[in-house]
């Protein structure tokens, strides 16, 4: 009688947190994961930046093998990079050498932040433009996320009327959930879901 072979592959949950760089530096560590065969991903929590690995992953892995997910991750985080050259009202300047000099030093930085600070993004951004959500949709397959098995995903985003901590598991993920988790209050207009922001 034939047995199955057990699985020498240890499972691990994992936990991404929120900000541009830390969303950058985490796809690094998991490219490194899904590089070792060793390792097993078998839930992720996250918020934010964490919240688009998280789906990228997720969906890809219902897609393919581990190499597919490593090209995956590497490809959204291109089209982020690319998004934020586009789109950026900041431009770093450079010196008389030629030399890009510090973003906080551009006078561009110091004129946008104001402007942050005494509009709103319903006035800044009437429009509600938001070029994360072009990245996402073209990445992430919503649909197919949330109708397939897979890694156990659960995103974190925060109720800004009562402050409370609203999770989305795999079958609720939509592209609005990610960016409620991964909003910007001073850029962006709030996400509304099931009538709360």
């Amino acid at each position: 009688m034939a047995t199955q072979k057990k699985s020498s592959a240890k499972s691990i949950n994992l936990a991404l947190q929120g900000g541009g760089a830390h969303g950058a530096f985490a796809w690094g560590a998991i490219d490194s994961i899904l590089e070792d065969r060793r390792i097993e991903i078998e839930a992720i929590s996250a918020t934010s930046a964490g919240a688009m690995n998280a789906v990228v992953l997720a969906d890809a892995l219902t897609d393919g093998d581990r190499e597919h997910a490593r090209e995956r991750l590497a490809a959204f985080w291109k089209a982020i990079a690319d998004a934020g050259q586009q789109y950026s009202p900041v431009k770093p300047m450079r010196d008389i050498f030629g030399r890009a000099m510090p973003i906080e030093q551009s006078p561009f930085y110091w004129m946008f932040d104001a402007m942050t600070r005494l509009f709103s993004p319903y006035q800044l951004n009437p429009f509600n433009f938001n070029p994360l959500r072009q990245v996402l949709e073209k990445h992430v397959d919503f649909e197919k996320l949330r109708g397939t098995q897979g890694v156990h995903v659960h995103l974190c985003a925060t109720n800004v009327e009562t402050g409370k901590v609203r999770i989305f598991n795999r079958g609720e993920i939509t592209a609005d959930a990610v960016l409620a988790s991964a909003c910007l209050p001073f850029l962006f207009q709030t996400i509304e879901i099931d009538g709360a922001h």
